[in-house]
Formats: structure tokens, C-alpha cells, sequence
């Protein structure tokens, strides 16, 4: 007791001042996490800064010049990790823009400030990971993460909840499982249309077929149209929320097949429509051209030749501008038959990219009864999101855990996603809900913006967009 004493009274004002700062950081995230176990490392904080009896510095008294210096860098590179480990998951994290799902509200090549705090941060259900990675370590292409422990989903509390218009990162939600060389595509849609033996098989195509936690799956970004709770239905690409007609983006993109009157048009025209150089395709070279051109009824001229013709997504304002522009014969929406397959997959809900729904997007606490047709729609969130087991036996009884039911009461808030590049995203038309556990958080601030068709010389940083806040 006399060691304690001497060692307490010689504590400088400077420790019990960083003792004090530290202990009161600590208190506050406890409170915020709401887990008042933590409370014990109240102990270490105060034998790292006061009692010192744990000899936690003992390497700066050591002799060796050389080991001295290697162990204050070791230490150093330590609490920087740490730091940045905090920071990352309980702060904020940066994001790219990969695709152009939401042109042109955000575009390909923008750094994204991504904020946890709006939403509240995650515990996260893999702890030991690799600091600033997310599921794969560069260079070496191996995982970056330990999947034990698995932590149970948690959120902190954030200054808000996420609102309908919000643009949002989440996790892919069919990410559970995916063909390693494709990660950003849904693996049972890739099932559905090429078959189980083909996926599972062709390594050298696909990759290998691995698992994710949540916290692990891809990252998408897009926009919030559907709340838990909501009817949704989208009729002639107009959202429709319980009923009445949802106010669609002033940067929402639709694709359109424009024939010109004679020759290509040039890279200023299309720079004049807002059009990159990956969304210029021009049909005349696609094989399926002679099929395209009759389905759109577009005709050959005396010689037999057709005009160029091609598929590009335009915002409003950039078709009215092409309308008057005097370069095009004719202007075609793309039909919704070209959209692809939509949710649910294997049962024909008649629905379309652009004639979707009606669907109820569920909410924590309400109960369903269940049937052939709303199991199609909501078995993923019963079985993959909420973790139960659901089978039906030979006479279509539903059995959920082993128990025989014909209700469901969801455990999470669910949200319907959707690009606004409507006709070029992949999103909750494609394969369903956002479950709440998904949700990262909340982009405030495009930080860099990198145009990839220019070059350093002409404009490959759009410094009008460094430093931009976004706009829901």
C-alpha cells in the first residue's frame, strides 16, 4: 500500500490531466455503446497512467540504442492503427464510386466522405480485421478478416435514422454469397439465368464460391425510395409510394436508342450530352443489331444501310437539348422487355423494370400471413437476413424453426434502393430489400473526382465537384 501511495503522489499534474481525458473519452463511448461491462477497462486506464504497476514502457528504459528505436516505432505504428481502426468504423470512411448506378447525381470516380454518425455506427460482426481493408488485402488477394469472433448485429445511436431520398452505403445484401471474380453481382441471379453446375464449376470464369458476413459483403451506394412499412409500385417508370406518385430525381437518367441523321457523332456532342465513353454503344457493331433495329421499328434507307444508331442514358435536360439539337432522326426509350430479370427470383410476378409492384417493403414488429406469393417475396428476409429455418412440407404447410405457422413477425426495418440511372442500375428491383444491418452510412462530401476519359492535361480532375457537399 505504501508502493501505491508513493506512486500516486508522484504523479505529475500532465498524467492525471491525460488520466482524466482519457477516462472521460472512455466513460462517453461506453454510455454510447450502452454496455456497461466496458466500465472494467477503467482499471487498465488507470494503471497505464497512475499506478503503473503492469511495467507497460519498459522498453524505453532499455540500453540497446537500436531496440529502444525499433520498439518506439513499433509502438507508434500500434496506436496509429488503432487510431484509424476507430475511426473507421465508428467515424467515417472514404468510398469510390465504382459504377454509374447513380449518375449523374454522383459519378464514376467520385471520393466519397461517408459519415457513420448520421445513422450510428455498427459494432462490427468481424472485430479482427485488417485496418482500412474490407474483405480482401491487396497485392496478395487473400481475406483480410478473421470470421471468429461473430459478433451479433448492434448499432450505436446516431444523430438520425435514414429517410426516403437519403443516398445511402450498404451492403450488398445478396452478398452472402458470391463467385469470387464477380463480387459485385448477385450470385443467384448468375444461378438463376446460367445454371448451378456452370457457377459452381468453371473456376477459371467465376472464381470460387465463398460466404461473407455482412459487414464484409461488397459496398453499394444508391438511393433511399421506399420506407419499412410502405406500398410501393412503379408504373411507366414513375415510383409510386402508397399510392401517390414520387417526385423522380433531377438527375435521374432513362436509356434512350437515338438514330442520327447521317454520320457518328463526335466526342464534343457527346460531352455536350453528359455522355461518358463507357455508356456510348453504338448497335450497328452489336450482333443482335438486325434484331434491335426491328424490334424498334428503326428502317434502313434505299441502300439498304441504317444510320448510326445508338444506346445512351440521358438525363431530362440532356434530352430536351437533343431534341432541339437537329443531330438525331429519331429518339426511342429503351422497352422495359430490356431490363432483365427482376425480384423475386423463380416466380413470375409479371413485373418489370419499369412496371414493378405493388409490394409491401416490411417493418420491424408487423406480421404477414404467408402464402405461395409473399413467401417468393419475403423467405430471403425470414431465412438469410433474420436468421430462421423455413420449410413447407408435401402439403405446403409452412413449418419456420420447426414450429408450424402461417404468420411472420419481422425482426428488422427493411428499404427499397434504387439507382437513379434507372435503366443501368442494379438495385432493389433486381434482388429486394436493404435490411437494416446493411446500412453503413450516410456519404456528405465528395472529396475528389477523377474523370477517367480525360487525361491530367485536359480536365481529369472535375475540381467543380472537390469538396462538394451531396445533396439527397
Amino acid at each position: 500500500m505504501d508502493r501505491i501511495r508513493k506512486q500516486i503522489s508522484a504523479v505529475s499534474i500532465l498524467q492525471w490531466t491525460r488520466f482524466a481525458i482519457v477516462t472521460t473519452l472512455y466513460i462517453l463511448f461506453t454510455i454510447w455503446d450502452n454496455n456497461y461491462w466496458l466500465l472494467i477497462g477503467l482499471l487498465l486506464i488507470f494503471d497505464i497512467y497512475i499506478l503503473r504497476i503492469i511495467p507497460w514502457g519498459i522498453w524505453k528504459r532499455s540500453n540497446n540504442n537500436i531496440l529502444r528505436k525499433i520498439t518506439e516505432w513499433i509502438d507508434a505504428i500500434v496506436f496509429a492503427l488503432i487510431a484509424v481502426y476507430f475511426v473507421h468504423v465508428f467515424i467515417f470512411q472514404h468510398y469510390e464510386i465504382p459504377t454509374s448506378s447513380l449518375e449523374k447525381t454522383l459519378l464514376v470516380g467520385d471520393y466519397l466522405f461517408v459519415s457513420k454518425i448520421d445513422y450510428g455506427p455498427r459494432i462490427p460482426n468481424t472485430p479482427l480485421a485488417f485496418p482500412m481493408t474490407h474483405n480482401t488485402l491487396p497485392i496478395i488477394n487473400t481475406k483480410s478478416y478473421s470470421n471468429y469472433p461473430h459478433w451479433n448485429y448492434k448499432r450505436l445511436r446516431g444523430l438520425g435514422k435514414v429517410k426516403r431520398g437519403d443516398i445511402v452505403v450498404f451492403n450488398f445484401p445478396a452478398g452472402d454469397t458470391v463467385a469470387s471474380n464477380y463480387p459485385d453481382y448477385d450470385y443467384y441471379n448468375l444461378v438463376d439465368q446460367l445454371g448451378w453446375e456452370r457457377i459452381n464449376k468453371e473456376k477459371s470464369t467465376f472464381g470460387k464460391i465463398i460466404s461473407r458476413p455482412v459487414d464484409r459483403k461488397e459496398n453499394f451506394v444508391k438511393r433511399c425510395i421506399g420506407m419499412p412499412g410502405d406500398s410501393l409500385q412503379i408504373i411507366n417508370n414513375i415510383v409510386q409510394i402508397n399510392g401517390k406518385a414520387l417526385p423522380t430525381p433531377k438527375y435521374a437518367q432513362f436509356n434512350y436508342f437515338i438514330e442520327t441523321k447521317s454520320g457518328l457523332l463526335s466526342e464534343k456532342q457527346f460531352r455536350k450530352l453528359g455522355v461518358s465513353k463507357e455508356d456510348q454503344f453504338l448497335c450497328n457493331k452489336s450482333i443482335n443489331a438486325s434484331f434491335v433495329f426491328k424490334f424498334l421499328d428503326i428502317k434502313p434507307d434505299k441502300n439498304g444501310d441504317f444510320n448510326p444508331v445508338y444506346r445512351i442514358p440521358l438525363t431530362r435536360e440532356a434530352l430536351i437539348f437533343l431534341k432541339r439539337s437537329g443531330w438525331v432522326k429519331s429518339i426511342r426509350v429503351e422497352p422495359e422487355s430490356f431490363g432483365g430479370n427482376t425480384y423475386p427470383y423463380k416466380y413470375d410476378m409479371g413485373w418489370t423494370r419499369d412496371n414493378f409492384g405493388p409490394i409491401w417493403i416490411p417493418k420491424k414488429g408487423e406480421t404477414i400471413v404467408l402464402n405461395e406469393k409473399n413467401l417468393a417475396l419475403y423467405k430471403r428476409c425470414i431465412v438469410n437476413y433474420e436468421g430462421n429455418t423455413l420449410r413447407q412440407d408435401n402439403n405446403q404447410k409452412i413449418f419456420i424453426n420447426e414450429k408450424r405457422t402461417n404468420t411472420y413477425t419481422f425482426n428488422y426495418d427493411y428499404y427499397f434502393m434504387m439507382g437513379d440511372n434507372r435503366h443501368n442500375s442494379l438495385d432493389s428491383r433486381a434482388w429486394g430489400f436493404v435490411p437494416e444491418d446493411h446500412i453503413v452510412g450516410k456519404p456528405l462530401l465528395i472529396l475528389m473526382s477523377i474523370d477517367k476519359d480525360r487525361n491530367w492535361c485536359s480536365g481529369k480532375i472535375r475540381w467543380n465537384r472537390v469538396f462538394r457537399p451531396i445533396k439527397d
